[in-house]
């Protein structure tokens, strides 16, 4: 064989190498979509524990800096952009301004739904066959999700926490709420709905110790297109962990006591 020759040999027997070498699948990062949750036993996934948000939605749930008493914050609002109607956005930013005197939770008021989830406070999730339970750490506040196919109540119905109707779309609970008053706001900056608000929760499991939390609100008075949230829940990993209590009646009197 020439000198010439070689070259071209070399370069064939590696294209038949490659060729013949099997293919490999790229490695594949776990996710959602492959973490398999325990069951209950009526063979439902098992969400049960103690979560808690570890964010700062609770004061803004979009991009905020820092100020006195409030941490910055990268928002939770895909997007982060809110369609407000052109009124709307103006009573939001003069809720911002009255925010110390006009937030709801400034009055010890039930926080609303999704409000609650992502404020500083632990929830608890209790599973039954036929309702989930959501039991909240914050003024002992509580929500029964029915699992039965009911549906909502008709007509309006003025609630805090809104009627919630659960299904399940594989290992994720969708949770269907409407019937809201008015008088709840999203966060501490004043972002604000009416009483036509409809959430749609999602409650995912993508490993033992993480919920994926997304929400659409939807609210035709106010807004003038449905918006999302997303964010992961923490379960919370103390020995013995339990939900303590948060009366924030009692300490608003106390409060007021020590300012006379």
């Amino acid at each position: 064989m020439s000198k010439r020759s070689m070259p071209a040999v070399v370069a064939a027997i590696c294209i038949c190498l490659f060729v013949s070498l099997p293919a490999v699948a790229p490695a594949q990062s776990p996710s959602a979509e492959t973490y398999v949750p325990p069951r209950t036993p009526d063979g439902q996934p098992d969400l049960q524990g103690i979560w808690q948000a570890l964010n700062t939605a609770a004061w803004d749930i979009q991009d905020h800096r820092p100020r006195a008493g409030v941490p910055a914050g990268q928002g939770v609002v895909d997007g982060n952009e809110i369609p407000y109607q052109p009124w709307a956005l103006a009573q939001k930013q003069e809720n911002y301004e009255n925010r110390l005197t006009a937030d709801p939770n400034r009055q010890c008021y039930l926080p609303g739904v999704p409000r609650i989830s992502y404020m500083p406070y632990p929830f608890q999730i209790l599973q039954f066959s036929d309702r989930i339970l959501i039991l909240y750490e914050y003024v002992h506040a509580s929500r029964t999700i029915y699992m039965d196919g009911s549906p909502h109540p008709e007509g309006h119905i003025d609630f805090w926490m809104g009627d919630s109707r659960g299904r399940w779309e594989g290992d994720t609970l969708v949770v269907d709420v409407i019937h809201f008053n008015d008088r709840t706001w999203f966060d501490r900056a004043g972002n604000f709905h009416s009483e036509a608000l409809h959430v749609v929760e999602r409650y995912t499991p993508t490993g033992p110790d993480h919920l994926r939390y997304e929400v659409t609100i939807e609210d035709p008075k106010v807004f003038t297109r449905p918006w999302t949230m997303s964010m992961p829940l923490y379960r919370r990993q103390e020995a013995n962990v339990q939900l303590l209590e948060y009366e924030c009646y009692a300490y608003s009197e106390e409060e007021l006591a020590a300012d006379k």
